[in-house]
């Protein structure tokens, strides 16, 4: 089992300038590159658009079934690019987790990505700060665990909880 340096996990769900990304990229643990799931994402509808409105689906059904077909299918369209992502999201963090657990056991990596209040929701602003240092991976490494012990001593209070919570259930 080969493992991943802490600078490929990170480049998974941030950007070159350590942005968290919408779409994570799934490319350099060994998937599907994000750009072009985004180019398919951006092709669908011009795809759909040229199979719906041509001259053998007019004759066959006319121009207003044309227009419903193609809402119809957008929509359909729409649910499976939130599928994607979704699915892609959980295959990259399956694939890191291991690595990550690696690097920082104690830290739970879906509450570093989580968009809700969590102990880590500075991780970001922090690990764009360390990006601009162009470090190597142990002094990334070091410099990521004292920005977790900040976070963690700011957000005492709110780990406190989460720890009884998790001991309630």
């Amino acid at each position: 089992m080969s493992h991943n340096s802490l600078k490929t996990i990170l480049s998974t769900f941030t950007d070159k300038n350590g942005k968290k990304l919408i779409l994570f990229n799934a490319k350099p643990v060994g998937g599907i590159s994000s750009k072009v799931i985004i180019l398919l994402f951006l092709a669908m509808p011009v795809i759909e658009y040229f199979a719906i409105f041509n001259d053998y689906v007019y004759n066959k059904v006319g121009l207003v079934t044309q227009i419903v077909m193609y809402i119809v299918f957008m929509s359909i369209m729409m649910m499976v690019i939130f599928a994607i992502i979704y699915a892609t999201k959980k295959s990259v963090i399956k694939k890191i987790t291991p690595d990550w657990n690696r690097y920082f056991d104690d830290i739970d990596l879906a509450m570093v990505l989580s968009v809700g209040i969590t102990p880590y929701s500075d991780f970001f602003k922090y690990y764009m700060q360390l990006v601009k240092q162009n470090l190597s991976d142990e002094v990334l490494h070091e410099k990521l665990k004292e920005s977790f012990k900040k976070m963690q001593d700011e957000n005492s209070d709110l780990l406190i909880a989460i720890r009884k919570d998790k001991l309630r259930i």
